[in-house]
């Protein structure tokens, strides 16, 4: 018997490969995201239960920019961002020193609409900040790089309160939704600018005491000249940067700008672009401080940790939203993926081990995006002058930013692996979410500088411990295993002698606890008991998909499903 000729066959007929995951609502089918902003924009944001005035118009700024951030269009321009970085440019043509970069189109519109959806913006209304930080999360899911230039903006603001003048100058600029690229134009008649920071030197990172940046004062009015060398600066295309030198007095923050106001330009020399692991539609600069002729005092001198301290812990804060958006970003599309693609006749998602991977994964996630939520409205509820809030940050910014960020990697990993070899391909977009992932431990101080933040709240500011106490104690008697942690933990807080060695898992112990009480409080009673079971209990393994029998995996993925309700 001959078999048939082969001409003609089609060999690449494509099947059991999921559909793209694009033009989605990433709003409105992210019900942890969803339920927990109406929660903390209505009663649970407010004294007395009353709505929050302005609530709907937030939803519908939040399903606009979700809709938007789910596009096919904007995925492109996250695509497009990455595999063309930003390129250096010292001088033009003519041998004139410019110290530009090039970016291509697709970041200026990715940046473009972060500006125009009001993410550098957290001082309009009550809920300013929960309206920003549920934004950012969407806006990052469509690509995470440009989210640094609008974060530092954001964080600008409140730093520039130090000095009246120039925060009346450039606060309704840098908080405007108007977005003016270049360097052609002082940064005073722009309509809108962009800020930057300059802390990190090479004999120091973290410890910024160890700065050599000299800053001479020129005249009476606040005036100084810089000389020395920045070793991190990221975004250096921005119009303004906060930065640090020593002064007469000490450690002391500047502002600097690239434009002066007769158009001429500062002394800021972009030495090299930095060749970075991910982050890469986002420039990284060596710069050098070398004649710059015009640096304006913000604050004391010798206060400059003080003075730009505000502006880290935003920055921390976005940190935090940055790495929960990656983490629900990986979570949706391994969910998509699985419920889509099929394994021994059936889809991967119903089967039982699989399943548990994916519930495993969303569940991390939610408790991400509950925490980050919370941490949001405590931001507005400080601002707002309520001493509970203010303090709970002291202790939950810093354990948040240590534990989520630090488990973004592995969760993004395990997203990977979901889609098999598909997944370490760069088409699906998992490579670049996988690169992304470590950064947001590594900027704005690492794990060791956040854990030891931490243990420094504890010892000086014993209001921070009430607070959070305060916080998780509402949700007392109704989990056991809850209940046994917050034990647990008062009894590791006991003795702090010695506990430097063990501030990492105290940094941990206050986050899950935290995460704990949250779900316990506000998500579905199938949420919470399997993230009391897993993550307090001890009834989990060492990875991802080993959720104990019975903890509600179906309810799990139902939410997290990437898919309109």
């Amino acid at each position: 018997m001959s078999l048939p000729p082969l001409h003609g066959t089609a060999t690449h007929e494509v099947t059991n490969q999921p559909p793209p995951l694009a033009d989605y609502d990433a709003f409105a089918s992210d019900t942890a995201l969803r339920e927990g902003v109406t929660h903390w924009l209505g009663a649970g944001g407010q004294p007395g239960g009353r709505p929050a005035e302005g609530a709907a118009e937030v939803l519908s700024g939040l399903s606009e920019l979700g809709r938007a951030a789910g596009s096919a269009e904007a995925q492109e321009w996250g695509r497009l961002a990455n595999a063309y970085p930003p390129v250096l440019r010292t001088h033009d043509r003519y041998g004139h020193r410019i110290d530009e970069v090039e970016f291509h189109p697709a970041w200026h519109r990715l940046l473009e609409r972060a500006v125009t959806a009001g993410l550098t913006d957290a001082e309009s209304g009550p809920h300013g900040q929960l309206r920003r930080s549920a934004g950012f999360f969407l806006w990052s899911q469509a690509e995470a790089g440009h989210g640094c230039p609008v974060s530092m903006t954001h964080a600008a603001v409140p730093a520039l309160r130090a000095e009246p003048d120039l925060s009346a100058r450039y606060g309704p600029l840098l908080t405007s939704r108007g977005y003016s690229p270049g360097l052609t134009t002082p940064p005073a008649a722009k309509p809108g600018i962009l800020a930057g920071m300059g802390m990190t030197e090479k004999q120091g990172g973290s410890d910024v005491r160890a700065n050599t940046t000299r800053a001479e004062p020129l005249a009476e009015d606040g005036t100084y000249a810089l000389t020395g060398h920045k070793w991190f600066c990221s975004a250096p295309m921005c119009d303004l940067f906060l930065v640090l030198a020593q002064a007469p007095e000490g450690l002391t923050c500047f502002l600097v700008p690239r434009v002066l106001e007769d158009g001429s330009r500062n002394a800021f020399r972009l030495q090299r672009l930095k060749d970075k692991l991910g982050n890469r539609s986002n420039a990284s600069a060596e710069i050098e401080f070398d004649g710059t002729t015009w640096a304006r005092r913000v604050g004391p001198e010798g206060r400059g940790v003080a003075t730009i301290i505000e502006m880290v812990a935003a920055t921390r804060l976005d940190c935090v939203t940055g790495s929960a958006a990656v983490m629900r970003q990986a979570v949706a599309q391994a969910v998509h993926h699985c419920t889509h693609r099929r394994a021994f006749g059936s889809p991967l998602a119903g089967q039982p081990l699989m399943r548990n991977v994916l519930a495993d994964l969303a569940l991390e996630s939610e408790a991400a995006t509950a925490l980050m939520l919370r941490l949001a409205a405590a931001w507005d509820g400080a601002a707002a002058g309520r001493a509970q809030d203010r303090y709970l940050l002291r202790l939950a910014l810093p354990a948040a930013k240590y534990w989520v960020t630090k488990r973004c990697t592995p969760l993004v990993a395990e997203a990977l692996e979901c889609l098999g070899g598909n997944g370490y391909v760069e088409d699906s977009g998992m490579p670049r979410l996988l690169r992304e992932s470590p950064l947001n431990s590594i900027w704005e101080g690492s794990g060791n500088v956040q854990a030891l933040d931490l243990l420094r709240a504890l010892r000086k500011e014993p209001q921070a411990l009430n607070a959070y106490l305060t916080e998780v104690g509402q949700a007392t008697g109704a989990d056991h295993r809850l209940d046994t942690a917050i034990k647990d933990l008062l009894a590791l807080l006991s003795d702090l002698d010695g506990i430097e060695s063990r501030a990492r898992l105290l940094a941990e112990r206050f986050a899950l606890v935290l995460q704990g009480a949250l779900l316990v409080r506000h998500a579905p009673a199938e949420v919470a008991d399997a993230f009391c079971a897993s993550r307090l209990g001890g009834e989990w393994g060492t990875a991802f998909g080993t959720l104990p029998a019975g903890a509600g995996t179906g309810a799990l993925l139902d939410r997290a499903r990437p898919v309109s309700p």
